[in-house]
């Protein structure tokens, strides 16, 4: 009988040992993330040679000759949006960005994550929309704050390029361009195929779409002796844009 009993003893630990692990809950893997992370690069670049483009450096015009010394070189980049191989768009939410040559963060779009997969194209707005134009304080890329609004009725700066030369009468130039609606709307969509090498999107890296942008673009069309100062909507303003938005092109992928 002792026997029986010593023999029952070191069974049921080892039963109990059984039990639960029989009860435990088998662990599953963690599933992998479903995001990555994208950014867009702004390589700002001068004219034909596209030497680097910075503040407070001058530059001579490749086409007018004229020589430009920048103090600000500002502008809105805005609706970011992404094609997928399957046909679907990736919108970004808020998407309003302020680009500012004296802030060197702000020459890189932050997109933040998206989800993995194939991208073959992608949108953008230069400019900010005419509903944003007209919805009163706001905070952010368009506050007020920035320097980079008129009024409720003229809406926001969309580019502000300021500096000196020696061809300006004044010594200084001062070109405020904007536009929201009608025959000198100068908001405008762009959009391109990343071609043969589509941007592909992985939760185990930070890919980055490179833009080169080339502010001698501005002044392809008049020289500053033609005009140094533009602060208002208009037809020179609609002109200056459309040939700066035409030097706002796609380059690589970086991933």
């Amino acid at each position: 009988m002792k026997k029986l009993f010593k023999s029952i003893a070191l069974i049921l630990p080892v039963a109990g040992v059984l039990f639960l692990t029989s009860c435990k809950k088998e662990e599953t893997p963690s599933p992998e993330p479903e995001n990555g992370t994208v950014a867009v690069k702004l390589n700002h670049v001068w004219g034909m040679s596209e030497s680097n483009f910075t503040l407070n450096t001058e530059f001579v015009h490749p086409m007018n000759n004229d020589t430009m010394t920048f103090s600000t070189f500002k502008y809105y980049i805005s609706n970011v949006a992404l094609k997928k191989a399957d046909g679907t768009w990736w919108n970004h939410p808020e998407s309003y960005f302020l680009v500012d040559l004296s802030n060197p963060s702000t020459l890189t779009l932050d997109l933040g994550e998206l989800p993995i997969g194939e991208y073959t194209h992608m949108q953008y707005v230069m400019g900010v929309d005419s509903t944003r134009n007209v919805s009163g304080a706001q905070t952010g890329a368009l506050s007020t704050t920035n320097g980079m609004f008129w009024s409720w009725m003229t809406g926001y700066i969309m580019l502000k390029a300021e500096g000196t030369s020696p061809q300006s009468g004044s010594g200084s130039f001062s070109f405020h361009l904007g536009g929201f609606s009608g025959a000198n709307n100068i908001v405008t969509t762009k959009n391109f195929a990343f071609g043969s090498n589509n941007l592909t999107v992985s939760s185990n890296k930070d890919s980055e779409v490179h833009i080169k942008v080339n502010p001698a673009k501005l002044f392809h069309a008049d020289p500053l002796s033609s005009g140094t100062t533009v602060h208002m909507p208009g037809a020179k303003a609609k002109q200056m844009a459309t040939n700066f938005y035409g030097g706002v092109v796609f380059t690589h992928i970086v991933d």
